[in-house]
């Protein structure tokens, strides 16, 4: 596995560029082949995992953590409440700042932090105020992944191909909520300790960190535009693996030109063709996340990404009553009892992934737009909302259909292979909306897309955190049948709304509010 920009070196003038049919020379949108661009993807699969990962592994271990540090059930519940906020607050500070000074410090100091959260989790003896701000860098560490890839596939990948790209990263990301719950439970009912738990999230993010480290070179194309210009890299934007390429090609030169000492020097050195510019606007960045969430279309595109999130999650939070109140399940069972919805997450994201390329290609061809794949599609004429949501509606009444079934299932005391069915088919229609309309945000905001990735964390983040603590209770007040109508009525009735609202309108809402050829938070126009 080489670096991932080391054959750019090799390409051809030819290879590097097309011609227009005036002949002008036009760059290519990146200069990546398709087996980098699938290298790239396995690195971010693997590096977005531990969110997931992380938040899911910890739900088994809660009694644990209780007896261990002598505390309440209250009190140990705000160690996941502190997870949720931190997990929200991350990529609204790092996402923007990648956007700005670009994505891989921040993916290396992030994963960084991630491993001192976890060195210090399992350090950690006896002190509930310890467990909670390390809890909190642990979160920090972690949620700042999701933003940040999403911020490279827009980098390096065609609006009309990312969901090739993102379906199987999603599939990865949700990897990790599919196996954390079996891991903590399997430790849980084995060892009776949490503490090999946070050991092991240390080894995971050591190795995260060196691979990163000496795979991933920059890809922000406001600093290093397609890539096409490695020499012109500074040594923090390239990858180890190519620093350490271009310090024994330098040697070789210099061992060269000491051989050639006796011959008179002639020509001057060129200037360098490139110019950095200072970007020290990280903290706009940061301000524009929130400012994005009141435009009229990304808070559509927010609601039905964060209504069905909030749905998922309180469905993830109600597992454990359910499987060990209704069939009684051990910690070990209930573990296992989420696998079924992690398969369907998974084999649901690479549909997912297929049908957004297929759906874009449609709305193309209907539109009599060609899809340009040397330089990408001017989305500012293209009707990106159309194309995202195309499939959503019948999407919207199978998923709504299998909260409600789900609800009277359960609350019937049902044999539990059916609402473990149900959880599947939850999962793998559910990912459907997390990663469209993830994409359509990112692809509305191409200048800035990890700070429009961030945007979608927050959002869902406290659409999630106000589910949760309704969850007890509305289900104390309602029963679990009418629990779920209730949520799964809301999410898909106002999703609807929101959705036809966006096929109508969006195109002529994201259009006003950028006057010229892109769309940008950072300037807003006045008609937005």
């Amino acid at each position: 596995m080489g670096e991932f920009g080391d054959s750019t070196s090799k390409r051809t003038p030819n290879e590097k560029n097309e011609a227009d049919e005036n002949g002008t020379s036009l760059s290519k949108y990146s200069v990546f082949t398709r087996s980098q661009l699938r290298q790239i993807q396995l690195l971010l699969g693997l590096s977005t995992i531990t969110s997931p990962l992380t938040a899911t592994i910890y739900f088994p271990l809660l009694p644990i953590l209780r007896e261990h540090f002598r505390v309440s059930a209250q009190a140990i519940n705000l160690t996941l409440t502190v997870y949720i906020i931190f997990q929200a607050i991350s990529p609204v500070i790092f996402g923007p700042l990648s956007d700005s000074h670009g994505r891989r410090p921040f993916f290396l100091f992030t994963l960084a932090l991630y491993v001192v959260g976890n060195i210090g989790l399992a350090a950690n003896n006896d002190s509930y105020p310890a467990l909670i701000t390390l809890r909190a860098l642990q979160s920090l560490g972690a949620s700042a992944a999701y933003a940040i890839s999403f911020g490279v596939v827009a980098d390096v990948c065609l609006p009309s191909e990312r969901g090739r790209i993102l379906g199987p990263i999603s599939m990865a990301l949700n990897l990790g909520a599919c196996v954390g719950p079996v891991v903590g439970g399997a430790v849980a009912y084995t060892s009776g300790s949490h503490i090999w738990v946070f050991w092991a999230l240390v080894i995971v993010g050591v190795i995260l960190f060196i691979v990163v480290g000496v795979f991933l070179p920059e890809t922000t194309r406001s600093l290093v535009g397609n890539g096409n210009d490695r020499d012109s890299f500074r040594w923090w934007q390239l990858s180890w693996w190519s620093l350490a390429t271009r310090q024994l090609a330098r040697r070789k030169k210099t061992q060269r030109q000491c051989e050639k000492m006796s011959r008179p020097a002639t020509g001057t050195a060129a200037a360098s063709n490139t110019t950095t510019t200072s970007r020290w606007y990280g903290l706009g960045n940061i301000i524009a996340c929130f400012r994005l969430i009141f435009y009229k279309d990304t808070f559509l595109t927010l609601w039905v990404h964060g209504s069905f999130y909030t749905v998922d999650y309180s469905m993830v939070a109600a597992i454990p009553d359910i499987f060990k109140d209704i069939y009684g399940f051990s910690e070990l069972h209930i573990g296992l009892a989420y696998l079924p919805r992690g398969v369907g997450i998974i084999s649901g994201s690479y549909f997912t992934g297929k049908l957004m390329d297929y759906n874009y290609k449609i709305i193309a061809f209907q539109n009599g737009h060609t899809v340009n794949k040397v330089t990408g599609d001017d989305l500012l004429h293209f009707p990106l909302e159309k194309a995202r949501t195309k499939s959503s509606f019948w999407m919207l009444i199978i998923s709504t259909c299998t909260v409600v079934g789900y609800g009277w299932a359960v609350s019937r005391s049902v044999h539990p292979a059916i609402p473990l069915v149900m959880q599947f088919v939850q999962g793998f229609w559910g990912t459907f909306f997390y990663t469209t309309y993830s994409t359509l945000l990112v692809d509305s905001f191409p200048r800035s897309p990890s700070t429009a990735a961030a945007a979608t964390s927050i959002t869902r983040c406290a659409m999630a955190a106000a589910g949760v603590a309704i969850l007890q209770p509305l289900l104390d007040a309602t029963g679990r049948g009418w629990y779920f109508t209730i949520i799964g009525i809301w999410s898909g009735s106002f999703g609807a709304a929101a959705i036809a609202m966006l096929r109508w309108k969006g195109m002529e809402w994201r259009r006003a509010r950028s006057p010229d050829s892109t769309t940008n938070p950072e300037m807003p126009s006045d008609r937005g």
